[in-house]
């Protein structure tokens, strides 16, 4: 009887949250793997930092200072969507707990403002849309417009930009770079000179590599 009542009118709603908390777990375990690749790419370029402020060459380090800054931003937004999903999984417990009392589910603003947050992270847009959608035709949210506001990098980093990267760069180097222009004075100019191949190759393997990531 239950199989045929599943034909007729699809899956129950306990089974409906059942399937969305084990959505939302295997997208915090693909997070999880964004952020551990994130962290080994941004502690590599943090070494090149070291090494290019070493050779004297400010301008390659601040370049990749400021991939630094754009993987600390990235590292830090995955952390704060991670939790969002885990919350919206704690909203989801509470509707089974609903469901035994009205049998029913009901509506709910805090997960609508949740989905409708994380809908804007590229890594899991697509599964938190089409969740979204389920839960609009179950009634737990009400449909959500389409025109939110895309997260733009580049244009949160300029607002700070100049001094996150200085202050990457005072702490990857002890001081001798992001502080002042005259320290650059003191340290000697590589303008004049070959390019460490060496060291070029290894920047831009680690801003193609950074880049990957943080384009989603």
């Amino acid at each position: 009887m239950q199989s045929i009542n599943r034909f007729l009118y699809g899956p129950t709603a306990e089974e409906k949250v059942r399937a969305w908390q084990a959505k939302l777990r295997a997208e915090q375990r693909t997070l999880d793997r964004e952020m551990r690749q994130l962290d080994v790419a941004t502690k590599k370029a943090q070494q090149t930092v070291k090494q290019l402020a070493k050779k004297g060459d400010v301008k390659s380090a601040r370049i990749m200072a400021r991939e630094v800054v754009r993987s600390h931003k990235q590292m830090d937004r995955l952390s704060v969507s991670k939790a969002r999903l885990g919350s919206i999984g704690n909203q989801l417990q509470q509707q089974l707990s609903m469901i035994k009392v009205t049998g029913s589910l009901q509506k709910s603003t805090e997960i609508m403002k949740l989905s409708n947050t994380l809908i804007k992270l590229p890594q899991i847009s697509q599964t938190m849309r089409e969740m979204s959608m389920e839960m609009t035709k179950a009634g737990i949210i009400e449909e959500m417009l389409d025109d939110t506001l895309q997260m733009d990098e580049d244009d949160e980093l300029e607002v700070e930009a100049d001094a996150e990267v200085d202050k990457v760069l005072y702490d990857l180097t002890e001081g001798k770079l992001g502080q002042a222009d005259s320290v650059k004075e003191d340290l000697p100019s590589l303008q004049d000179q070959v390019e460490d191949e060496e060291t070029e190759r290894a920047m831009e393997q680690y801003r193609q590599q950074l880049n990957g990531l943080l384009s989603g």
